[in-house]
């Protein structure tokens, strides 16, 4: 398919998906976020995919919403601007939810929408220097849609902080937050997240895919409201095909069928 908005580009199991409007810092509008999610769900079901990376192009990774998409919605109606945020918030769980996981590059700025794509990815890693901001508030609206997934990376705490004044910070403070995962230069950052690439090939794809799931799952329950969960997902993919050749290969001393 071709896109507008987008790049794809595939490298044997690796899918690296460009934001592609570097003439306005990648900056979100209605097509963009129809193009992202729409490529990413496609990806999902594509047995050849087995890890994805999200990046942007030119100068910075996401400037957040589209100047002339926000006056449009600003003058729009109410059922209008449900319509555009529903499908906002479609976009983000598509990015959280994916079996496949998703390796965030991000440089040069991510505010806002853009800061909450990283916050629904995996594994994100920035260069020093990139400005974060969750600013919505100084336009007096909320980081409403992108809350839940940046919620559950930096904690209540660090969100009381950064949701309500608005302000901008850089890479190292979201390491130190947790909103990503690695701050490096700039010219280590194309390293930094093929090592991530690497470590995930090592993975058996259908153990990820549970993994994720798993942690959607328990993160925010009772221990003791899990056990019969946990016991039954180690019992099912220990018997699966993917279990058997994992735990065979390592008694065997070899690799596993899907290592690279």
């Amino acid at each position: 398919m071709n896109y507008e908005r987008i790049e794809l580009e595939r490298d044997g199991p690796v899918a690296r998906v460009w934001l592609n409007r570097p003439e306005v810092r990648n900056a979100f509008d209605g097509l963009m976020v129809t193009e992202l999610r729409k490529c990413l769900f496609e990806l999902k079901d594509d047995d050849e995919v087995r890890v994805i990376v999200l990046g942007g192009r030119g100068v910075a990774f996401c400037a957040g919403a589209d100047l002339q998409w926000m006056k449009a919605m600003a003058s729009a109606g109410h059922d209008e601007n449900l319509r555009e945020a529903q499908a906002l918030a479609d976009l983000f769980f598509t990015v959280y939810e994916s079996p496949k996981p998703i390796v965030c590059r991000v440089h040069g700025a991510a505010l806002g929408g853009g800061a909450g794509l990283v916050a629904a990815s995996d594994i994100p890693v920035a260069s020093f220097g990139t400005q974060f901001g969750f600013t919505e508030v100084r336009l007096g609206i909320l980081p409403a849609v992108i809350s839940p997934y940046v919620l559950r990376k930096i904690g209540e705490s660090a969100a009381r902080e950064l949701f309500l004044t608005g302000e901008r910070f850089e890479a190292v403070k979201a390491q130190e937050i947790g909103l990503v995962r690695a701050a490096v230069p700039i010219e280590d950052l194309d390293g930094a997240v093929y090592g991530r690439v690497q470590e995930l090939l090592k993975s058996g794809p259908k153990a990820m895919a549970e993994a994720k799931a798993l942690i959607r799952e328990v993160a925010f329950q009772r221990v003791e409201d899990l056990q019969r969960y946990t016991v039954e997902a180690i019992a099912e993919i220990r018997v699966s095909p993917e279990g058997q050749e994992g735990m065979r290969a390592f008694l065997e001393k070899r690799k596993p069928g899907w290592a690279l």
